[in-house]
């Protein structure tokens, strides 16, 4: 089913005013007025609707309303090192399709993409984001920001029950034991490097922070796809 997004004052009563885009889209996709579609508050909560109502073609009848089914009930936070190319992109969209509660980018020392402005791609990231969590069904569309430097994503990565980065050194403790170990939590911080991995100054700050570092196995993934492998492996103990 075709599917929107809509703030909450959008949504009264029996309809939804639907924005310019939107209606712009049901348009090319020339939908009858007797097809359904659906929109989402961003809250958590659906709407299945129709054309019509009386606010005309910007305008949707509700027809019908309940929880969405696509949100996972543990929060998820991915860290990404900045990465060069459509890398970023690939994690970010992948990232919301698997569930991550929200993206936070930063900028660790063996990064091999520069900084430029940060803000530019935050904002071409959450447009993707937003793409990402309506063709997958989520119920909220993830924040994508900025951490700035390393220091700052540590600091935020710290306040989940369960803080995690991936370490192609260690050898020891699997992702899959520490989450076990633990038991099910209701929010965790997944932080991955860059290309050139974190330096020996930055191991210790995770050290510092009380933050353990886990391994996915004996491959070295490419920093687009260690945080999906990561989110995949999270909720599939925790959800599956």
């Amino acid at each position: 089913m075709i599917r929107f997004f809509a703030g909450p004052s959008d949504i009264s009563e029996g309809s939804v005013r639907l924005s310019a885009e939107d209606t712009d889209h049901i348009r090319s996709l020339r939908l009858r007025p007797s097809e359904l579609f659906a929109v989402c508050d961003g809250n958590g909560t659906d709407y299945i609707c129709r054309l019509g109502g009386r606010g005309g073609a910007s305008s949707a009848e509700i027809i019908e309303s309940y929880p969405t089914r696509g949100e996972p009930s543990v929060a998820c936070f991915v860290y990404i090192a900045l990465a060069k190319g459509d890398r970023l992109e690939f994690a970010v969209q992948k990232s919301v399709e698997l569930g991550a509660h929200g993206i936070v980018l930063f900028q660790s020392e063996r990064c091999v993409a520069l900084p430029g402005d940060i803000y530019k791609k935050t904002s071409r990231l959450q447009r993707i984001a937003l793409e990402a969590a309506k063709q997958c069904g989520r119920g909220r569309v993830p924040e994508i920001t900025a951490a700035g430097s390393f220091t700052k994503a540590v600091n935020q990565a710290v306040h989940s029950e369960l803080p995690l980065f991936f370490y192609e050194c260690e050898e020891e403790l699997h992702l899959r034991q520490a989450l076990e170990s633990r038991g099910k939590v209701r929010s965790v911080s997944i932080v991955t490097g860059p290309e050139g991995g974190f330096s020996d100054r930055e191991i210790k700050r995770f050290a510092g922070a009380k933050i353990a570092a886990v391994t996915l196995g004996p491959r070295v993934l490419r920093t687009e796809t260690a945080g999906v492998s990561a989110l995949i492996h999270v909720l599939s103990i925790w959800e599956g």
